[in-house]
């Protein structure tokens, strides 16, 4: 069942990268569209705007590039709505097909991420605190720490114990 599991997973990634990249040749083919250029130089005017490169400031490692980190989604989601709404008018429906699947991947990643982390910490706790470890919480239990002293007690009326 793991390998069965493993290859379907690996088998929807693989479906995914495909999508993906043949998104990307429809969005620069589009682009060059609208701009009258080539695809080559629409594909360098995306990778440009895109770049991202390392940089070392004040001892630790960033990455620069043209656009601030929260501006890459909304731009590459706004492209992929331009491109579906010119596919969508030009009658291209398996282009708009596909555009539309990346489009709502990119929308429903940070989702996605968020659950499946949570599902593998939470397999991964579970694992670690074994089946009837740490990791089950009862409400119905009230939890205290019990000490016993040697001697030099009290009881209840106050008189020193020996």
């Amino acid at each position: 069942m793991p390998r069965l599991t493993l290859a379907l997973v690996l088998l929807v990634l693989l479906a995914l990268a495909a999508t993906m990249s043949y998104t990307g040749v429809l969005v620069v083919g589009a682009l060059a569209d609208l701009l009258g250029t080539s695809r080559f130089l629409a594909g360098l005017l995306l990778g440009g705007l895109f770049a991202r490169f390392p940089s070392i400031r004040q001892g630790k490692l960033r990455l620069i590039g043209l656009l601030p980190q929260g501006a890459r989604r909304p731009l590459v989601l706004t492209l992929l709505a331009l491109c579906l709404l010119r596919f969508v008018t030009a009658g291209a429906g398996v282009a708009a097909g596909f555009t539309a699947l990346t489009a709502s991947f990119i929308l429903a990643y940070p989702w996605l991420k968020k659950a499946l982390l949570a599902r593998m910490s939470a397999a991964v706790m579970q694992f670690a605190a074994g089946r009837n470890g740490a990791g089950r919480i009862d409400d119905n239990v009230i939890e205290g720490e019990f000490r016993e002293r040697k001697g030099g007690g009290e009881d209840r009326a106050g008189r020193i114990l020996p």
